[in-house]
């Protein structure tokens, strides 16, 4: 019951490193029907296209074996080499249909999924022997799965071989009174024709396998709003974690713009809602923003040029284009030069005049 709660909470797409974590430990979808069309249908490729060279091979040997049988020494030597011969032309025949059987059963997997290497599936786990949870796995989806598609296959395949075969009744009952040459190829023909119906009917069941496989793979990686979130704070950090950093900076920021406001040339305003407090000195390219700020902060900013007689300057639409446009300890735009240069050879004319 508390299993089928925890799929029921699974509502949210796997991330990508959930899926690669899956990977790791070898949960990959696979479908063994597909493995079984691949070896099938290689077998099939295999028995047309070398069955006569293979067939031939081995009866130029078996011929060669049996009519010179009387000549051949029975000492242990002989024999062992008698054997290594035999073995090597058995093999030389029979070679190449079973290399292209093992690149069958190897591009079976390699479709489904990427090579995997992985140990977990052979460590021991209590769930292996456990009688309740081999009990659960009896009447699990899957195993009802399995069971209905092998009733399937078994009647597929049944009618559709003795849809074949029934035509050929006759033909089937001639061959006892059939020379034994004749034999073969009518067979080779007949089972052929076996193994394409075979093949194909093997195809639209290991197509609909692999997409239902897929599909119970993709839920069990589906993961619940907490995994989520804990794998965004294993990745991410803690978001908690990053406000406070990230208040810390501001906080930082803010203490070293305030220290910085006394020695300002000029602090524009706009009035109450932006304030930007500039440098300049003679030698340097253009005017500098060592502080800006919007409400509580623009105050702050007033407050503290007003304590230390820096000249605050009200211009509303320069105080706006200059907090848009000017970052803290960067010069001016070229653009604002000639405004900025009314506002600074204002203050120099006022301070002139005081002195």
């Amino acid at each position: 019951m508390a299993e089928d709660q925890d799929q029921s909470d699974k509502t949210e797409d796997p991330t990508q490193r959930r899926l690669d974590e899956a990977l790791k430990r070898g949960d990959v979808v696979k479908s063994q029907e597909v493995s079984t069309w691949f070896v099938i249908g290689g077998g099939t490729l295999a028995l047309t296209m070398f069955a006569g060279p293979t067939s031939s091979a081995l009866t130029a040997t078996m011929k060669g074996l049996i009519a010179k049988s009387w000549e051949i020494p029975t000492d242990g030597r002989m024999l062992v080499r008698l054997t290594q011969t035999l073995t090597l032309e058995v093999l030389a025949a029979v070679g190449l249909p079973f290399l292209m059987l093992a690149v069958a059963a190897l591009a079976g997997t390699a479709l489904q999924h990427r090579l995997v290497w992985s140990t977990e599936g052979l460590t021991p786990k209590l769930s292996k022997v456990s009688p309740l949870a081999g009990f659960k796995r009896l009447f699990s989806k899957q195993a009802i799965v399995n069971f209905v598609k092998g009733l399937l296959k078994v009647a597929l395949i049944g009618t559709v071989l003795a849809m074949l075969l029934w035509p050929e009744r006759d033909r089937l009952e001639a061959l006892v009174s059939t020379d034994p040459a004749a034999i073969l190829p009518l067979s080779l023909t007949l089972v052929l024709k076996l193994l394409g119906a075979v093949v194909a009917i093997l195809a639209v069941i290991a197509g609909a396998d692999y997409l239902f496989q897929y599909q119970e793979w993709y839920q069990r990686q589906k993961m619940t709003l907490k995994e989520i979130k804990d794998e965004f704070k294993e990745t991410e950090g803690d978001p908690k974690i990053k406000a406070k950093i990230r208040q810390i900076r501001v906080s930082r920021m803010r203490k070293r713009m305030m220290a910085a406001v006394p020695g300002a040339t000029v602090v524009i305003t706009n009035p109450t809602h932006y304030a930007i407090a500039l440098k300049y000195e003679r030698g340097m390219n253009a005017p500098v923003c060592l502080a800006k700020g919007v409400d509580r902060i623009a105050l702050k900013i007033r407050e503290v040029a007003t304590e230390h007689s820096v000249p605050v300057i009200e211009n509303p639409p320069l105080a706006r284009t200059l907090y848009a446009t000017v970052e803290i300890d960067q010069e001016i735009p070229p653009e604002h030069y000639k405004a900025v240069a009314e506002v600074v050879g204002y203050v120099m004319r006022l301070k002139k005049a005081w002195r």
